[in-house]
């Protein structure tokens, strides 16, 4: 990259670069050394491609461990379960939807009964009480809705 910013700033390039290139420009595409270096570098992009579709880890949240050398994760679909659960005990609360990525919780909740504003100020403390009790290393930011269920 700073042989680059080099070339574009009208300086010369760097002299491995220069003869790179005039290897690639004169050899004929039917040599062997150019056949296996673009096979190599063709795998190297499909696997680039392969890692960059793969999920990894991102179904996972990682926990607050008492030391560095343990690694705990809980499941993303497993902490929405606990904290659906934990929605649907509040009173008024009919229905709730759960959705964590790695820095937010947004929940969505329905009401039957109850005002709003006492659910919505209900359910922010029952939420906030089981996130802490999920122990995730990094608490993410809730963000709750509320909206009156009707027939």
């Amino acid at each position: 990259m700073f042989d680059i910013i080099r070339v574009h700033t009208g300086r010369t390039a760097a002299a491995w670069r220069t003869r790179l290139a005039d290897e690639l420009a004169t050899r004929p595409l039917d040599d062997t050394w150019m056949q296996i270096g673009a096979v190599v570098i063709g795998l190297l992009g499909l696997w680039l491609i392969v890692m960059a579709l793969t999920p990894g880890l991102r179904d996972q949240l990682p926990l607050r461990t008492p030391d560095a050398q343990t690694h705990a994760v809980l499941d993303r679909d497993a902490a929405a379960l606990l904290l659906r659960d934990a929605a649907m005990h509040v009173p008024g609360v009919s229905a709730a939807r759960i959705r964590i990525s790695r820095n937010r919780v947004g929940a969505r909740a329905d009401v039957r009964f109850r005002a709003p504003a006492d659910v919505k100020a209900d359910l922010l403390v029952a939420l906030r009480e089981e996130l802490a009790r999920l122990a995730l290393a990094r608490p993410p930011r809730l963000a709750v809705r509320v909206r009156p269920r009707r027939k």
